[in-house]
């Protein structure tokens, strides 16, 4: 056992899906979609992580298949969206709570899954970077379902913060001072960062332009 507390991996398993899934059925219903689109994209966006994570470490079948408790987490989050988001407001709002959310999940999924991989008996690399998928995964489903380019790939820092908050979960268990308290501390840090980079705007290096924008780029 990695932990001494055995409840933390399941707690933190069902805080990913439910905010995962919470930002998912935002996303459904930025898009207009029915109530049963609703409950699509918070379940993939809620297990999608969990999911890839464990089919990589070669745990099936997933637990996000078999695990009632994480099923009905990621359900009642698409619910939850759909009843209360008029609640919300303005679409400008709703952009907003999906970025929070997705930083929430992203803190409890790099270190749920970094620590399952752990459990498994997995190398230290591949923890990071089992540990960075599933933070990641549910999400990048998410925004291609809806028909849109992934978080990921267009946004502030999104990977990085995961992929360090994996990497802080596998570095503590080398030097055997992985615990409860350091968990939730990576986790804590990895939901502070992602909120960091979205309130000022970070970003990862892109490519500089070797010509000047089309038309179409320009109103974009």
């Amino acid at each position: 056992m990695i932990l001494a507390d055995a409840r933390l991996q399941l707690v933190l398993d069902l805080v990913g899906v439910f905010v995962f899934a919470l930002s998912g059925g935002l996303v459904a219903v930025q898009r207009r979609l029915d109530l049963f689109g609703v409950l699509v994209l918070a379940v993939v966006a809620g297990l999608g992580g969990g999911i890839l994570r464990d089919v990589l470490i070669g745990a099936t079948p997933p637990r996000g298949l078999t695990d009632w408790r994480l099923l009905a987490a990621a359900a009642l989050g698409g619910l939850v969206t759909f009843r209360w988001h008029p609640n919300l407001g303005r679409r400008r709002l709703l952009v907003r709570s999906v970025r929070v959310l997705d930083a929430a999940g992203l803190g409890a999924f790099c270190v749920s899954g970094a620590l399952t991989a752990l459990a498994q008996g997995a190398a230290p690399l591949t923890a990071v970077i089992v540990g960075t998928l599933t933070a990641i995964g549910g999400g990048m489903l998410r925004d291609v379902l809806a028909g849109q380019v992934p978080e990921v790939l267009r946004r502030e820092l999104y990977a990085v913060p995961a992929a360090l908050g994996a990497t802080a979960v596998v570095v503590a268990r080398e030097l055997g001072v992985l615990g409860t308290g350091v968990a939730l501390a990576a986790a804590l840090g990895v939901a502070a960062l992602r909120v960091l980079a979205v309130l000022l705007d970070l970003n990862a290096p892109s490519p500089l332009r070797t010509s000047a924008p089309s038309r179409a780029e320009s109103r974009e």
